[in-house]
Formats: C-alpha cells, sequence, structure tokens
C-alpha cells in the first residue's frame, strides 16, 4: 500500500513537470507555425494577393504549378543541389570525425576550427563569400595569372558550385559534430579483437564502424536533405537566386514571388507542396534507413 502511494506520487510530480515544460512551447509552437501554416493552407485555395478580397479558385494554383516553367526549373534546380550537397556534407564530414577521433595532436583546437562555421550566421557568412568570390580572389587570379580564378563565378553559370561550396562549408561542423558523437560511442576493444584477427583498416570502418554509426548516418541524412531542399539564406545572400534564375530554389522562389509579385495565393500553393514532398522524402528516408538498421542489427 506505502508503495502504491509513493508511485502515485511520482507519478503526479512528472506529470507535473510535463505540463509545465511542454504546454507553454506547445501553444507557441501552435500559435507561431500551426496557425501560419493553416492559414496558407487556406490561402493556396483562394485568388488572395496578399491584400484586398480574395475568392476561392479550388485547385487551380496547384494546376498552374505544373505548367510554370519557372517553378519547374526552381524545382529541378533545388533537387540537384540538394542531392549534391547532402552527399559532399556527409562524405567529408565522416572523414574529417575519423580524422578528429584518431590519435592526433592539437585535437582540440581542430575541433574548435571545424565548429567555427556553425557559429556564425547564414547571411553573414554568405556575404563574406560573396566578397570573397567577387574580389578576393578574382585578383588573386589575377596575381597568379589563374584564368578559372579572374572571374566572379556567382556571376557565371556556374553560380550554384560558389553556393554549394559555401552551403557545404558551413555545413560540415554539425555533421561532423553528429558522427564524432556516433564514432565515441564504439568501444575501442572491438577495433583491438579486429587487430588481432589481422583486420585491414577499410574492412574494420566498413564492418565495424559504419555499422556501429548507422543511426548517427540515418539522422544526418535526413536532416541534410530536408535542410538543403529548403536551401534559402545562402542564395539570398549571395546571388538573390541569380543571374537569371538560374540559382533559384524552391523557397527563393516562394519569397520573390509571393511576397513581391503578387502570388501570395500560388505561392503558399508551393509552399505547400515543398511541405509534401519534404516530409514524403523524410518519412521514406527514415523507412528505409530504420529498416537498413535492423538488418545489420540482426
Amino acid at each position: 500500500m506505502f508503495r502504491r502511494n509513493n508511485m502515485r506520487q511520482a507519478k503526479k510530480k512528472i506529470n507535473f513537470t510535463y505540463y509545465v515544460m511542454v504546454v507553454p512551447m506547445a501553444l507557441l509552437f501552435f500559435a507561431f507555425h500551426t496557425i501560419p501554416f493553416l492559414r496558407g493552407v487556406f490561402y493556396s485555395f483562394t485568388d488572395w494577393k496578399g491584400f484586398g478580397s480574395w475568392h476561392f479558385v479550388g485547385l487551380r494554383n496547384y494546376g498552374y504549378m505544373f505548367t510554370n516553367s519557372n517553378i519547374g526549373s526552381a524545382y529541378a534546380f533545388t533537387f540537384k543541389f540538394a542531392i549534391a550537397a547532402t552527399i559532399l556534407v556527409n562524405v567529408i564530414a565522416l572523414l574529417i570525425a575519423l580524422g578528429l577521433t584518431s590519435k592526433i595532436k592539437f585535437q582540440n583546437t581542430l575541433k574548435a576550427i571545424y565548429f567555427l562555421p556553425y557559429m556564425l550566421g547564414t547571411l553573414i557568412v554568405g556575404f563574406i563569400f560573396n566578397f570573397v568570390f567577387g574580389n578576393m580572389l578574382p585578383s588573386l587570379g589575377k596575381f597568379l595569372h589563374w584564368g578559372f580564378l579572374e572571374t566572379n563565378i556567382l556571376g557565371t553559370g556556374h553560380a550554384w558550385i560558389g553556393i554549394l561550396i559555401v552551403t557545404v562549408w558551413q555545413g560540415l561542423a554539425f555533421n561532423t559534430l553528429i558522427y564524432m558523437s556516433g564514432l565515441q560511442s564504439v568501444s575501442p576493444d572491438l577495433y583491438e579483437a579486429a587487430s588481432l584477427d589481422g583486420v585491414t583498416p577499410w574492412q574494420k570502418f566498413w564492418k565495424i564502424t559504419f555499422p556501429l554509426i548507422a543511426p548517427f548516418f540515418t539522422i544526418n541524412l535526413v536532416l541534410s536533405v530536408k535542410g538543403y531542399l529548403m536551401v534559402f539564406d545562402q542564395i539570398m545572400a549571395m546571388t538573390s537566386g541569380g543571374p537569371g534564375n538560374s540559382t533559384t530554389s524552391i523557397s527563393v522562389l516562394i519569397y520573390n514571388q509571393g511576397f513581391q509579385g503578387s502570388q501570395f495565393a500560388i505561392q503558399s500553393a508551393n509552399a505547400v507542396m515543398l511541405f509534401i514532398i519534404v516530409a514524403a522524402i523524410s518519412l521514406f528516408q527514415l523507412n528505409v534507413l530504420n529498416k537498413r538498421e535492423d538488418r545489420i542489427e540482426n
């Protein structure tokens, strides 16, 4: 009886803490995220321009998306950018994490250096590299007589590569941190036993390290794809979607046409479609990668 009363008191205490910590955050999330999202979904079925009166138009805005070449180009660019950035960030971050968790000198200093880009604001980083690509590198190219550096890459048809370099550089910090957490969870005894059996370094990585950090790989892959499908800050700071529309991502198009081009309802439909695509891809990734983890464990 006494034990049952103690369990009830503990349960009440946990419930009270839960409500105090979670309910205010849930209300704020609902007020500043859910309600605006639902309003956007509502306006995607209207002809509202962001001001004035509006009328219901059904699925007309969604049909318009499939016939507009600018929207199609934005989706093509966004997927190309997201795939390239995700692959590069995860491959490089994993290599850096392997290096930082090995027995090397100045390990803590190198960790701080690699984590520094994550502490800087994305817009600030974009403006800095805008100056680097537009002034420093062309000057260096002229001095060294390297023709490929003399032209500002952000003003050419390869501008997306410049944005990709900056995005990958800044995104490495977070992904590296996740991979390092996974690598530090692997017991050194496994590597010692593998060494006694004559296992090569590549076999250690492929048969021991990678399977054991599979959950961390899943986290990084899902977050990377989700983040890069919604890339916005780097593009706005460096090219604003140009030259022309060559670096216009879906998020940039929604902002430019929705808030500046009187296409609020159309771009609301575009935003809803982007949400559905990101959610579907994320769920698909989680399903596939979780099954892969289960196969590895078994």
